[in-house]
């Protein structure tokens, strides 16, 4: 009998979002600088192990960030980009937006995590306007998605309509051209690679067909059994 308790029981008690935010977890390596953008990808500290040694920047002017706390618990003074209130860690570091972005643009990010609007299936990445809605501007995103020496999507895989989000070509205004590496959904992880989009991992609740039906390009499979995340 399985222990209700036990890690295996609490992964299956996951919900499809809580899943896929903690496989992007790990996509998070010891060591690394690592940028979080704005939406899904914010929770992915939650899912990171106590004391686990990452350095959290976020381009409003701070390194080593820690959880997001409630509002009882928050300094006011201290959020986000994305403007959540944040924690901090030893050694964190506070600067301006010039210095922020020039860490940035110097390429000291070995990682960023992104939403998504499309990805095409050559890694170009549209995360920024949808025609005819409000768009606050591409802000740092841009930046992000250009210089980050790895980029992962984090992203349902189809729209609110069902619509696929990971398409041969984007239809919308790209925030970077042929930058993302891999793409991490409710249903799978899927990697670009020079000859298109390539499945590498099922969630535990999906299945090949559903990912194939919920997918607007054509995908690569691996040989053999499929891991499940």
């Amino acid at each position: 009998m399985s222990d209700a308790n036990s890690p295996q029981a609490a992964a299956t008690a996951m919900d499809p979002r809580t899943r896929m935010v903690a496989r992007a977890a790990r996509e998070v390596k010891a060591g690394m600088v690592v940028n979080l953008g704005i939406g899904l990808p914010t929770q992915i500290v939650g899912h990171l192990p106590a004391g686990f040694s990452v350095c959290l920047h976020s381009e409003n002017g701070l390194a080593g960030t820690g959880p997001v706390l409630g509002y009882d618990q928050a300094d006011r003074n201290l959020i986000d980009a994305g403007g959540a209130y944040v924690s901090t860690l030893p050694g964190a570091a506070f600067f301006d937006s010039l210095t922020s972005f020039a860490m940035v643009r110097g390429g000291r990010l070995d990682l960023t995590v992104l939403g998504a609007f499309e990805v095409a299936e050559n890694g170009d990445l549209a995360n920024w306007r949808i025609p005819g809605r409000f768009s606050p501007g591409v802000g740092g995103g841009i930046e992000l998605a250009q210089k980050a020496r790895r980029v992962v999507v984090l992203s349902t895989h189809t729209d609110r309509k069902g619509r696929p989000k990971l398409l041969e070509r984007c239809s919308l205004p790209l925030t970077a051209a042929g930058c993302v590496s891999r793409i991490i959904t409710d249903l799978a992880v899927i990697d670009v690679t020079p000859d298109g989009y390539a499945l590498r991992e099922l969630a535990e609740a999906s299945s090949l067909a559903a990912v194939q039906a919920a997918t607007g390009a054509e995908l690569a499979l691996p040989l053999g059994e499929i891991p499940r995340f």
